[in-house]
């Protein structure tokens, strides 16, 4: 069992940045495998915006190559995501997922806003 807690949205001005946060626990062997951030929006699908894997390469949705950046602490089990120079349409619940390879793990989301 894998178990995950974002944190650190809110609401900001476009331009502005926010980093969230995702501790992780449990598993280790999930929570090293691959750790990734998908995102909401009301009446979209969940789409992955930033992925992490193993040996720490990343990838990015088109849609935040640039801006956005995904990294994590092993020592902490957690995971981060930086956001900078955001948008209205970078507003969403913004949620952390843990990639098994059995189950996918899920955090409770935490609502990312960004007003023009």
């Amino acid at each position: 069992q894998v178990q995950l807690v974002e944190s650190g949205g809110g609401l900001v001005q476009a331009g502005e940045s926010l980093r969230l946060s995702c501790a992780a626990s449990g598993d280790i062997f999930v929570i090293n495998n691959a750790m990734g951030w998908y995102r909401q929006a009301p009446g979209k699908q969940r789409e992955l915006v930033a992925g992490i894997v193993r040996g720490g390469s990343t990838h990015y949705a088109d849609s935040v190559k640039g801006r956005f950046t995904i990294s994590r602490d092993n020592a902490k089990s957690t995971v981060y995501l930086q956001m900078n120079s955001l948008t209205p349409e970078d507003t969403a619940v913004y949620y952390c997922n843990a990639h098994g390879k059995l189950y996918d793990y899920w955090g409770q989301g935490t609502q990312v806003t960004v007003s023009s």
